[in-house]
């Protein structure tokens, strides 16, 4: 049954390849590096991070000048790049040398034997100054097969003109129960919402879930769903209790990347936001007018002692087993994101938190950028006041269709048709088991 199942969704997944190719709209390329290098091909979800690699090549081709390499780097849409490699890697032919993999959909390409290559003998030469859970969210039976572009370390983004008009101190909120009575005031003072909850996707809800105590997360130690934890329960009848109250309010858009959202937050809706670092760069490209009005801290703990942030999402970049130049995608993707100079160009090209913790304070993350002159000066002295206190998150072979339930059944039916919070998780567990 399973083996016609897995036909038929491939099938499936072919000829949805064939409808986006009709459409004309499947892909958009990336390139403008030397044509006499070996080629290399890349995919990816992202045309920022396309960007990126064509960046990288052309640093790479200038440093290594007997090794040069042709990047040709193809941007799909979300659904057909992760579509289209499962596909080519199964039928095996037509994958590309390298690929993104988003880390809710990494955990289908390493059910049973990987067909991409593990990347030990790049990673353990430099693992002693990257971030262990970086590495451990792409991993299997002790082989690592994908290297990220950042930490993803949650954050609180505060407009600090709201709560100055509240008279709130953001420094005094230290955990989930100061930032509810915050809230209070704020709403009382200046009418407007605390914070906003997504109710399509899961960077509010994943955050609070992995600081609870004991490294619950949304799968047990044995990758087994564990969505009707009794704390997992508790952190979304809190965010129940937020929207009802008036503390909090349903995103926008229903998510916190919607077009809606950013016109929302650009005109000081709400008070605060909850995200990782790598959303600062949705302020600065989407919400302008918010400009040195806020300010970035450590997430509120659920008590005292306990952590303030979590490593969130993240991009597995891999090389396939199909490649015809594994050794050199391999040095080549080591040198974009695991060497110290890949880790400052990512900080400098897309404002992430790079996962070299020995480069957080190296004089280049200092200097002056579209980042600081938003924010501050002092982005990484949070991250460095943080750095032991972000953390992991749990990923297994049912982690797509963990996020998808999230997505899809859970958060819209507890956050805005208000069904309680425990029939709703022990409702959805009860069918993923």
């Amino acid at each position: 049954m399973r083996k016609r199942l897995l036909f038929l969704v491939t099938i499936i997944f072919a000829f949805s390849m064939i409808l986006a190719g009709c459409s004309g709209n499947n892909k958009e390329e990336v390139s403008g590096n030397e044509k006499n290098g070996t080629k290399l091909e890349l995919w990816t979800f992202n045309e920022l991070h396309g960007k990126y690699y064509s960046h990288m090549a052309k640093l790479w081709n200038e440093s290594h000048p007997n090794k040069k390499i042709n990047l040709v780097v193809n941007v799909y849409p979300y659904e057909d790049a992760h579509n289209k490699l499962l596909v080519a890697l199964q039928s095996g032919k037509g994958a590309p040398d390298l690929a993104d993999i988003e880390i809710s959909k990494f955990a289908n390409f390493l059910k049973g034997k990987p067909q991409i290559l593990p990347l030990n003998d790049v990673i353990e030469p430099e693992q002693n100054s990257i971030v262990q859970s970086r590495l451990d969210i792409y991993s299997k039976d002790g082989k690592y097969y994908g290297i990220d572009f950042h930490v993803g370390a949650s954050v609180i983004y505060y407009n600090k003109e709201i709560l100055d008009k509240a008279g709130v101190n953001p420094d005094d909120i230290k955990t989930w129960d100061d930032f509810e009575k915050a809230g209070k005031t704020v709403l009382e003072k200046t009418g407007k919402p605390m914070t906003t909850l997504e109710t399509t996707d899961q960077w509010s809800l994943w955050p609070q879930v992995a600081q609870l105590k004991g490294s619950v997360d949304f799968l047990d130690e044995n990758g087994k769903v564990n969505l009707d934890d009794p704390q997992i329960i508790k952190v979304l009848k809190y965010q129940q209790k937020l929207i009802k109250e008036g503390i909090a309010i349903a995103a926008p858009g229903n998510f916190h990347h919607a077009e809606e959202y950013y016109g929302f937050m650009n005109k000081g809706g709400a008070a605060s936001v909850w995200m990782p670092m790598w959303y600062m760069g949705r302020f600065v490209d989407y919400m302008p007018d918010l400009k040195g009005k806020i300010v970035i801290k450590p997430m509120p703990s659920w008590e005292i002692g306990s952590p303030r942030s979590a490593g969130m999402g993240g991009t597995g970049t891999v090389v396939t087993n199909q490649s015809k130049h594994p050794q050199l995608a391999k040095e080549f993707l080591a040198y974009a994101k695991l060497s110290k100079e890949g880790n400052i160009e990512i900080w400098k090209q897309l404002g992430f938190d790079p996962i070299r913790k020995d480069v957080w304070n190296s004089p280049e993350l200092r200097e002056s950028n579209k980042f600081t002159e938003y924010f501050g000066s002092n982005i990484f002295d949070i991250l460095l006041e943080i750095k032991d206190e972000i953390e992991g998150v749990k990923i297994g072979e049912r982690t797509p269709e963990v996020s998808d339930a999230i997505k899809t059944k859970i958060l819209y039916r507890t956050l805005v048709d208000m069904e309680d919070p425990e029939k709703v998780l022990k409702e959805v567990t009860k069918e993923l088991k």
